[in-house]
């Protein structure tokens, strides 16, 4: 690293500085220093007293940030002359940061103008007063402003993904307590039917053999051919008919259990077969509660499968009891995601997804990418109202992993463009929207993955496609 003196007409070409007089420029120049720094080199370091103010002359810088909740945090790399980092709130005084905010690393062979930070602090006192007051102001007030309504954000959110996941929840807990209520009452008519059984006399040989049939045909059960409604309604008809002429009781409502397990004319003579004319009527009533005993309970397993699926997704998508930043497949995030939705896509929206299975895994804050996700499929289920297609799509392109997440609504105008990842900025009526959905989405991928998110858009096709590293961040040394 070597220090020289910076020449004026180098200061006045950057966007920073080039206001400034010439005796201004005189004076800020004689006020730093030019530093030289190799590439990997760390020019400021997080933590270490915010004693300069640095601005880039030439070269390429990277800003990192260390956080104890979520790791290493590195910014995309930056060549623009003017770029400034370091002790950049100094004008506030006691009320601005005493140690480095960041840590600045030379990517590449570097020239950094450095300013004291006492000297900056004067300077943007003196020269800008008004300046100065305006900057406070924005800086206490829009920091406050913004961590209300980030929470806000989140709050309501939170609010909406619940919603849908109650609405999720419930169809399929009403169902297995349906079914459960069921099960009590034919449990108790099976048992008494078994004891009835037994009372008339049916040998144990032959209640064995009724037993192992009751086995046999709930082992049918959803294995069958598929089979239209008519042909279901014909074969219950003929097999109730066959039923009713043997004397069985309540024929036509023992019927369509057992043509669901299989049951035709066929297995009815080979009943007969094995427990005798007259228990025949017995167990056929028997056998039926039996069958009807085993749909309950598959319809009670299916239930509290599809609950135990989507509390994984709901595990999944909020990141529970993961290390903030790991390596994840994010086929695995858009699906949690997707399916904390699924209580709130309206019945004309379909969902079509194109995954790139060669996508490799990628180090990311899952949790946060989620929040991502979830933001550009909410934009895009608003844009689409009742009826549309939401697309979401995969693939990779060198060291970067894509995301595309589009819809089929009216497009954003060209005009509002470039500003819809502007803080605050939204097109929807008061009431229904922050205007952060998407500056939270753009500081998640660039700021803290360090990657890239932009919209293209024309009626009736909108894409918003991300792009994260494929690599992480190199640790400061």
């Amino acid at each position: 690293m070597s220090t020289t003196n910076v020449d004026i007409d180098e200061l006045r070409k950057l966007f920073l500085f080039e206001r400034l007089t010439d005796e201004q420029l005189t004076k800020l120049a004689n006020s730093g220093q030019v530093r030289t720094f190799a590439q990997e080199e760390v020019i400021l370091r997080q933590g270490d007293p915010a004693e300069c103010f640095a601005v880039l002359l030439d070269g390429e810088i990277q800003m990192i940030n260390e956080t104890v909740s979520a790791g290493t945090v590195a910014m995309p790399r930056t060549s623009q002359p003017g770029v400034y980092g370091g002790a950049t709130s100094a004008y506030l005084g006691d009320r601005a940061p005493q140690t480095y905010q960041h840590t600045l690393r030379a990517t590449a062979p570097t020239r950094m103008f450095l300013l004291p930070a006492k000297k900056f602090a004067y300077i943007v006192a003196e020269w800008f007063p008004m300046a100065m007051h305006l900057l406070d102001g924005m800086l206490s007030g829009g920091r406050f402003q913004r961590e209300a309504i980030d929470r806000r954000q989140r709050l309501t959110a939170l609010g909406t993904i619940t919603a849908g996941l109650t609405h999720e929840l419930n169809n399929p807990a009403a169902a297995a307590v349906r079914a459960a209520s069921e099960l009590r009452t034919l449990v108790r008519t099976s048992r008494l039917q078994l004891a009835q059984l037994a009372e008339a006399g049916i040998p144990p040989e032959k209640l064995r053999a009724l037993i192992e049939w009751q086995e046999a045909c709930t082992n049918n059960l959803g294995k069958l051919p598929q089979r239209t409604p008519l042909e279901i309604s014909d074969a219950e008809d003929e097999l109730g008919e066959a039923l009713d002429d043997l004397g069985v009781d309540d024929a036509w409502e023992l019927a369509p259990a057992l043509v669901n397990a299989g049951f035709s004319n066929k297995e009815l003579e080979k009943v007969r077969g094995k427990v005798g004319e007259e228990q025949t009527p017995a167990a056929l009533h028997w056998l039926a509660g039996a069958i009807e005993i085993s749909q309950m309970l598959r319809e009670v397993t299916e239930a509290t499968e599809r609950i135990t699926s989507l509390i994984n997704s709901a595990k999944q998508y909020s990141q529970m009891d993961r290390a903030p930043f790991q390596q994840v497949d994010l086929h695995d995030l858009l699906d949690s995601t997707i399916a904390i939705f699924r209580g709130k896509i309206p019945p004309g929206i379909s969902v079509v997804t194109d995954y790139d299975r060669t996508l490799p895994l990628i180090p990311c804050y899952a949790g946060e990418l989620n929040q991502v996700w979830t933001n550009l499929i909410h934009n895009a289920l608003d844009a689409m109202g009742e009826v549309g297609t939401l697309t979401i799509r995969t693939a990779h392109d060198e060291d970067e992993a894509i995301v595309e997440v589009g819809d089929t609504g009216p497009g954003v105008p060209e005009a509002i463009k470039e500003r819809i990842f502007e803080p605050f900025f939204t097109t929807k009526s008061v009431g229904q929207g922050t205007g952060l959905g998407l500056d939270i989405s753009y500081r998640i991928v660039a700021g803290r993955h360090g990657g890239e998110i932009k919209v293209r858009s024309a009626p009736g096709e909108t894409w918003f496609e991300v792009r994260l590293p494929l690599r992480e961040p190199v640790p400061v040394a």
